[in-house]
Order: C-alpha cells, then structure tokens, then sequence
C-alpha cells in the first residue's frame, strides 16, 4: 500500500510527492512540549477495516488502525516496516511522522452499516498504539468506539497508553451489548531498561495502574507480557519480578510473548542493541540467525517459565484470539409491589 491509496482523492497524490503538496494531505507541528519534533500528517481515509493478510499469525481477521506511526518510540515494534510502504523512514521517520485518519470514526460508522460488513470481531492496537500520544489532541477513539458500541460489533484493544482510562465510560456501555477484549502491554518492569527501549511510553508501573483501575471498575483486563527481550528482561528473577506486578494489578490473564525482529524492526533495534549492549549484537545474531523469530526451544521455555510463575501468582494465559465479555448485562429485576425502603447511601 502507498500513500495515495490512503487519501480520499489519489489522483492529487503520487509516489514520490505525495507526503508534501498533495491536496488530500494536511501536514501539521505543534509548538507543545508533548508533541516538540512531531510532524502530524492527517488525511482522509477511503478505508478503515483492513483485513489481516491470511500469511499473518494474528488470531484475528479485522483490524482498525486510525494512526501510523507511533510516538512511543519502541525501538523493537515490528509496525516500523509499514511506514516504508509510505515512503516514510522507518526508523526516526516512524516516531515522529504520525499520519493521522482524521475522518476514522464516521468512516468506520458507515463501513458497519454496509451490508457486506457481518459483524466480525475488530482488533485495535495490533499496529500502533490506538492511545498513543496523539490521540490526546485527536480524539478519535471516542468516536471509534461508539461506532462500535452502537452497532453491538466485538473489539479489543491491545494498548500501552494510560489514555484509554479517558474512555472508560464506553468501554463499559460497550461491554454490556457486545463482546469486549482489553490488554495491557507489558514485558518487563526493569525501569533502566524501560527508559532506553520504550523511551516514549508511560512507565510499567503506571501501564499496571490501568490494568488495576480497569479491574476495579469490573472490567476484566489482560497483560500481553510484551516483548521478552532475550538477554536483558529474560532472567528467572526478572520474568519473576514482573509476573508478581501483574499478578498484583488484578490482571485477568498474563500471556508471554517473545521478542521478534522483522525487516525494518530488525535494523533500528540492532541498531540500539550496538550503542547500548554491544556485548550482545553477536548472540543476538546467532538466536535470530535463522529470521525474525527467536528458536521455537527458547521460545517455548520462556513460555513455560512465565506460564508456571501466573499458576503460582493465581492468574493463567488468555486463549488467543478470544474476546472477553466484561460485565456482562444484569437480567432484569423481577417487578415486585412490595414497598421499598429507600435510603440515603
């Protein structure tokens, strides 16, 4: 996909000049601390569910995706690639040129209404972060999620952002009509190392708040234990560290994933592993010699390992793919004449 197959008119656009002087795209900065050094490119999208490419090995079909780009700056994330089909660097580029679908709630209202959309499940968060930074001044979730909520159409949000307590309102509304799955991303809890790798995301702890807060309002929150990074958060102490925080947040399920480098990805983090951990580059050549993912054995014993320490700690692994129904509708109460007490409190 280029960039003029995401404008509403692509015969304003062409390879090479459509990121400047294209009608259909308006490119913005803002002289604000939290967005210093962000070039904002928002467009009007022609479409807002993608479907997964069947290769994929998501459990999941349908995705909705109103940023690219992400200002959390996570020198692993795989999504790096995609702002190359834009013409976009992958590297600096992606951090900081966010292209923003400005018209993704009422485009995804009317694509849910079409009589060729049947109701899938819609993942969000699979890409870039849905409640990254941006999303504060943009606000396009709101909207996104009473698109949903209205049509009764199951969703999840995997998500690193602390805005998304900003929403929680209809997530709840959206619960009581529809199957509703939130995750919380979190891999380590190591602060030194959170600084340098996830450098524009909140802190672990404070992604552990949400999972707390959502729980506490009944909404039944996962952690997707996200990347394990071979090497530096993959020690017994440390998986152990950090299940016991996820365990203690009240989080429903925890689900170990490990760090995978895809073309794109690879190069930006190798890239950092050299300035920060250049005894590793050589071991990490030959763990990912074979591709992007680490060996199935090493694979499988962080698996085990983190699967062990949730039995202990009291929570399990979510089953992939799968939605949760969080707070599901109360039947009705019976009608009664009898008289009520009312009270204060």
């Amino acid at each position: 996909m280029r960039w003029e197959n995401l404008t509403v008119d692509s015969e304003h656009s062409r390879a090479d000049a459509a990121l400047f002087g294209a009608e259909a795209v308006t490119t913005r900065t803002f002289d604000t601390p939290e967005f210093r050094g962000i070039t904002f490119h928002e467009i009007r999208a022609r479409s807002i569910i993608n479907r997964v490419p069947g290769a994929s090995r998501m459990p999941f079909e349908w995705t909705v995706n109103p940023y690219r780009g992400c200002t959390h700056a996570c020198v692993y994330c795989f999504a790096r690639k995609t702002h190359s089909y834009l013409d976009l660097d992958t590297g600096l580029g992606f951090d900081s040129q966010i292209v923003v679908k400005v018209n993704a709630p009422e485009l995804l209202r009317r694509q849910l209404a079409s009589r060729r959309w049947h109701g899938e499940h819609i993942a969000m968060g699979t890409n870039v972060d849905c409640y990254q930074r941006a999303e504060g001044r943009y606000r396009l979730m709101p909207g996104i999620l009473a698109a949903l909520r209205d049509r009764a159409n199951p969703f999840s949000i995997l998500t690193k952002g602390t805005l998304i307590l900003r929403d929680l309102p209809l997530l709840r509304q959206a619960a009581e009509v529809t199957d509703v799955g939130i995750s919380v991303s979190v891999g380590f809890t190591d602060e030194g190392l959170w600084r340098t790798v996830e450098p524009g995301t909140p802190a672990p702890e404070r992604r552990l708040e949400v999972v707390r807060t959502l729980s506490e309002a009944g909404i039944g929150c996962g952690v997707l234990m996200a990347p394990v990074i071979p090497f530096l958060s993959d020690r017994p102490e440390q998986l152990r560290s950090t299940v016991r925080a996820i365990a203690a947040s009240g989080a429903t399920s925890v689900t170990p994933l490990v760090l995978h480098l895809r073309p794109g990805a690879r190069e930006w983090f190798m890239a950092w592993l050299a300035r920060h951990h250049p005894y590793l580059v050589g071991r990490y050549e030959r763990l990912y010699a074979d591709g992007a993912y680490a060996p199935k054995w090493y694979q499988r014993r962080i698996t085990r390992q983190v699967h062990e320490l949730a039995q202990e700690y009291g929570i399990g692994p979510a089953r992939a793919g799968m939605p949760r129904r969080i707070r599901p509708p109360e039947p009705p109460r019976p009608e009664t004449t009898e008289p009520t007490q009312l009270t204060l409190l």
